[in-house]
């Protein structure tokens, strides 16, 4: 923790700038949505990268993750390959589409 004033300033501008990185994420993820790029996977992909990086700066800068002990940057690696683990298959069944007779037309009563 900072105990004078000059490394509070410093920590203020160190917040501010951070902030300021978050606004401009935000605001590319809201013009990412009316913008269509040559696929709606790739619009996909390139949001949830600025939520993830997004997601990053606020557990390291705000939350004070960049602080921690290694025991919660081992928790942090699991649930980082946990979500791409999550993700991936989620693109894997975009691409497997369910198909069994009767899905998607009603089947005829005999």
């Amino acid at each position: 923790m900072a105990d004078n004033v000059e490394a509070i300033q410093k920590s203020i501008k160190w917040y501010l700038i951070i902030g300021g990185i978050l606004i401009l994420a935000s605001g590319a993820t809201v013009w990412l949505s009316y913008v269509e790029l040559p696929t709606h996977s790739l619009n996909i992909l390139v949001g949830m990268i600025l939520a993830t990086i997004k997601a990053t700066l606020v557990a390291l800068i705000f939350m004070h993750l960049n602080h921690e002990r290694s025991m919660i940057y081992k928790i942090l690696v699991f649930t980082v390959v946990l979500a791409v683990v999550l993700f991936a298959l989620f693109i894997f069944s975009h691409d497997d589409p369910l198909q069994f007779k009767g899905f998607y037309a009603p089947v005829e009563q005999q």
